[in-house]
C-alpha cells in the first residue's frame, strides 16, 4: 500500500480528534474548527458529527463532501514541505488544504482571513 493509500484510508474521526487538540491547544475553539471545515467542504455540525460517528475514511470524506467551496483554491502556501497550489493528486491537494486551514487557525488567523472573505 502506498503512502497516499495509507493517508486515504485513514479514518477522519482520528484526523479531526488530532485537528481538535491543536486547535484547543493554540486557544481556538471547536466551533471555529468545524466553521473551516464547514467552509471548506460543506459539511453542517450535524452531516459532521455522522461521518465521525461512521467512522468514514479521509477518501470517502472528500469524496462525499456536500459542497466543495469554489473558493479553496486562493489557499495557497506551504504544508509539510509542499506548495499546496502544486500538488497533483486532487485527493491529497484536498486535504492539505484542511490542514493548511487548521495550520491557519492554530496560527491565530482570523476567521475572515482563513475563510477567505
Amino acid at each position: 500500500m502506498s503512502d497516499n493509500q495509507r493517508i486515504y484510508s485513514m479514518k477522519f474521526s482520528k484526523i479531526y480528534l488530532m485537528y481538535l487538540q491543536k486547535t484547543l491547544k493554540k486557544g481556538r475553539t471547536q466551533a471555529e474548527l468545524d466553521a473551516v471545515i464547514e467552509w471548506l467542504t460543506g459539511y453542517s455540525k450535524k452531516l459532521l458529527e455522522k461521518v465521525i460517528d461512521e467512522g468514514v475514511d479521509l477518501k470517502t470524506f472528500f469524496d462525499e463532501a456536500p459542497h466543495k467551496n469554489p473558493k479553496r483554491s486562493a489557499i495557497k502556501g506551504v504544508i509539510c514541505g509542499i506548495r499546496v497550489e502544486d500538488i497533483k493528486d486532487d485527493l491529497m491537494r484536498e486535504i492539505r488544504y484542511l490542514d493548511k486551514l487548521v495550520d491557519e487557525l492554530a496560527k491565530d488567523k482570523k476567521l475572515e482571513f482563513i475563510l477567505r472573505e
